[in-house]
């Protein structure tokens, strides 16, 4: 038997092989430790008794005070096989059977065998027998080994878990840092961060993850009297994981081929509403539109006017009708999906039995075609497959469906969850009716609830889609078809023009048929990697494609606004600069308002847990949970990483924001500065016609290599305009007339020249002649007077004229 995918079934095998070896056994169960307390993961023969089924995993009781490893009743236990009176064990470890009239039976025992975890006890196998006889022999051979295989099994399965989840936690991380950019869209954070914390600790059932932010972070935390806070929620229900995977490749690949991409969703029981975001798009003028469609024949007019306009169009997740205008479909064989799912639940039932299927709506191609590969599947099995159930894209719809099925059908043995939300539509069934585990169930996707389920041992396996690929290829091939034209695209795809993305069977642990959530994981954030494909930089107006998929996210609060209260979780924690946990019913914090409310809204544990960057605290990220001490100091300190990272996202963003701001600033500057030399230049070396054929053009100041070139540009248009035969250059103004002042007259006066002007220079003040006779500075022979007068009497004799002068 393979623990890998059924250990709720190998756990009751091994207590009924551990009471097929005790002589008189009627009743067992194994316990597993968790923190202070014990669990009943398997039990046999106590059905009977109770007035319902004993739920799995369901209280144990204390462990020993006494002997901080034994069980309350038998301490002892931790050193060894040991029995205990039947009465007191069920007193201590399950009092709703000991509180029976008549019960327990009159000298039952119950023996009491250790499991070795992880070099000590860490479970234990209870086995009820008639009489108080010792356990020795080759009977107590037979149940120590029971109890070395249970321990084998349950080490496995925690080494799987805890790699799952280290491997949850470095994508969270990985989520969280590529959230770094200019601008930080703070919904998308909260949500990135309540999706993948509800995923990693699945313990403490988190009810809400809020995120507070201050509006002025910055500031010392003694100054916190009158500031505000920016609060966004997480959605209670996070069922959107994998249409946020579909966007996050979108987005990717905008990113990486440098376009605009944008993702928006309809509503999934509305097709109208994709329609109107796929008008959208072309009134925009996106180059480019990736969806998923709702309603494939609804949608398909619009798909040919899309084409027939130009705007390149591919499906994704779900396949267009046939002989559709859009060329490309690129997602999941969705039939050889539901044959991967059925062979699945073949090796979950192999004798058989009825088997219930629910899907989001038939009237989405690939749900039903889901459904015929899980039928040929299980085709010629013992296996039955009941009435499909559709919950019309409604989570809480879906859930009523599968309990109202699993409550009037006991024979109920399995089932399919077609579509994402529908396998945790199941499973939260099959926990409420006390069937965890006991129930056969393979899901479709991997979103936070089917995450937490599987490791609960609630859902079996799910087959998992490779979303993100389809988000990222969708984008890959609309940029494609737009740069290279839509033929030279198609030619380089397969001649069916369907890109499979891929699926995998997903369990906790390993199998030879599956993979384990922890190398998923990996695997998929290595995908991510390898995909990549850059595209060409340096366009003009970046291409813009729309993605639209067909389940809205639940709307978050995202502009709520609230004072910096001292006497409050938030108040405490950035007052303090360190984490806090609060237990609502406790009478130490009972003044705090938000203590008081959380607890009327049935919250247990309070958390709270700083963002702190190098300057200050810039937020605080609030947690609750109905459960007493859900918080355990592994917890907080994965929250703690958690939070501080998202603080290096927050400050980079804030950063690279201010750096932005100031390249604005200083481009902005750069620009008024040039446009003021511009000005000054024109100003101080104006072209000035004094006489026929006779410029004049002043040099105010310095004449550098720069404003040379404006100089001489200017000077030979004018020569050019006013057919200028002299240029009068009148360095008067200037504050030195160096070598480098001398060589661009001197380049001025030739460029004059091959237009047939010459140039005189005047007004060389006699500190300016010396200094340039000691340097022994070469003007290129061009003539020099002291004076504009005596220059202008020149030029005036080279253009046939000359100066009279009357007496008054």
């Amino acid at each position: 038997m393979n623990t890998g995918l059924d250990v709720f079934s190998t756990l009751h095998h091994l207590v009924q092989r551990a009471m097929a070896s005790l002589p008189g056994a009627q009743r067992g169960g194994l316990l597993v430790r968790a923190g202070r307390r014990l669990v009943y993961t398997a039990t046999v023969g106590l059905d009977g008794i109770l007035p319902g089924k004993l739920r799995t995993p369901s209280d144990g009781g204390l462990l020993s005070a006494s002997a901080p490893f034994g069980p309350a009743a038998a301490p002892e236990a931790a050193r060894g096989p040991c029995l205990v009176p039947a009465a007191a064990w069920y007193r201590a470890h399950l009092p709703e059977v000991a509180e029976r009239p008549g019960w327990p039976p009159e000298g039952a025992y119950v023996q009491v065998v250790p499991v070795p975890l992880f070099g000590g006890p860490g479970a234990y196998l209870a086995l009820e027998q008639p009489d108080h006889a010792p356990l020795s022999g080759p009977y107590r051979a037979l149940v120590e080994s029971v109890a070395e295989s249970a321990g084998a099994a349950l080490e496995r399965r925690g080494l799987f878990e805890e790699k799952a989840q280290v491997a949850q936690e470095l994508r969270l991380l990985e989520e969280v840092l590529s959230s770094v950019a200019e601008s930080v869209d703070l919904v998308e954070l909260i949500e990135t961060l309540a999706d993948g914390i509800r995923s990693v600790q699945t313990g403490p059932r988190w009810g809400t993850i809020d995120l507070a932010i201050l509006e002025d972070a910055g500031r010392e935390p003694a100054a916190d009297a009158g500031r505000t806070l920016r609060l966004y929620k997480a959605p209670r229900r996070p069922m959107t994981a994998y249409w946020n995977n579909v966007r996050d490749g979108a987005l990717a690949a905008g990113r990486d081929l440098r376009v605009a991409v944008g993702f928006r969703s309809g509503l999934g029981a509305d097709p109208a509403s994709q329609e109107a975001l796929f008008e959208e798009g072309l009134r925009r003028g996106v180059k480019g539109i990736a969806v998923a469609p709702i309603d494939p024949a609804a949608l398909e007019p619009l798909i040919r006017r899309a084409v027939a306009a130009g705007v390149a169009v591919v499906a994704i997740d779900s396949p267009t009708v046939q002989g559709s205008a859009a060329p490309v479909y690129i997602g999941t064989d969705n039939r050889v999906a539901g044959r991967l799912a059925g062979e699945v639940m073949l090796r979950l039932l192999p004798q058989g039995g009825l088997v219930v299927t629910q899907a989001a709506s038939f009237a989405v191609s690939n749900a039903g075609e889901r459904l015929e590969g899980f039928r040929e599947a299980v085709a010629g099995s013992a296996i039955r497959i009941g009435a499909p159930l559709e919950n019309h894209f409604d989570p809480a719809r879906g859930i009523e469906l599968a309990t109202s099925a699993l409550r009037d059908d006991p024979e109920i043995a399995g089932a399919f969850g077609v579509c994402s939300e529908n396998g945790p539509s199941f499973g939260a069934a099959s926990v409420t009716l006390g069937r965890s585990g006991d129930l056969k169930l393979v899901a479709f996707d991997l979103i936070t609830p089917t995450v937490a389920m599987l490791q609960d041992g609630v859902i079996h396996a799910a087959v998992v889609q490779r979303e993100y690929d389809m988000g990222y290829r969708g984008v890959q091939v609309l940029y494609d078809m737009a740069t290279r034209g839509v033929e030279a695209a198609l030619e380089a795809l397969p001649a069916s023009r369907f890109i499979d993305t891929g699926l995998d069977v997903v369990t906790v642990e390993r199998t030879p048929f599956s993979v384990a959530l922890s190398d998923h994981l990996a695997m998929s954030s290595a995908r991510r990697i390898t995909n990549r494909r850059l595209g060409a930089s340096g366009r003009g107006r970046p291409l813009e494609f729309l993605v639209i998929g067909m389940a809205e996210r639940e709307s978050l609060v995202d502009d709520e606004r609230a004072p910096v209260v001292e006497d409050s979780l938030v108040g405490r924690v950035m007052s303090s600069c360190s984490s806090l946990v609060i237990d609502t019913a406790s009478s130490e914090y009972q003044h705090f308002s938000d203590v008081v409310e959380a607890r009327w809204n049935g919250a247990r544990t309070l958390v709270g847990v700083p963002l702190l960057s190098r300057e200050a605290v810039l937020g605080v990220l609030m947690l609750s949970s109905p459960r007493p001490d859900a918080c355990s100091a592994n917890d907080l300190a994965l929250i703690e990483r958690v939070a501080s990272v998202a603080a290096v996202v927050l400050e980079n963003a804030r950063l690279l924001s201010r750096i932005k701001e100031r390249t604005r600033e200083l481009e902005s500057l750069s620009r008024r500065q040039e446009a003021l030399l511009d000005t000054i230049a024109a100003m101080s070396s104006p072209a000035v016609p004094i006489a026929p054929g006779v410029l004049v053009m002043p040099i105010v100041g310095t004449l550098d290599a720069q404003r040379s070139g404006r100089f001489i540009e200017a000077m030979l248009q004018e020569i050019s305009e006013h057919k200028a035969r002299a240029v009068i250059i009148d360095v008067t103004g200037m504050a030195v007339v160096d070598a480098s002042a001398a060589s661009h007259i001197a380049q001025a006066a030739r460029a004059a020249a091959m237009l047939g002007s010459e140039v005189v220079l005047v007004g060389i003040a006699p500190e300016a002649a010396r200094l340039m006779v000691d340097q022994g500075l070469d003007l290129g022979g061009i003539v020099t007077r002291s004076t504009l007068e005596l220059g202008f009497s020149y030029a005036l004799g080279k253009t046939g004229g000359r100066v009279v002068y009357r007496r008054s």
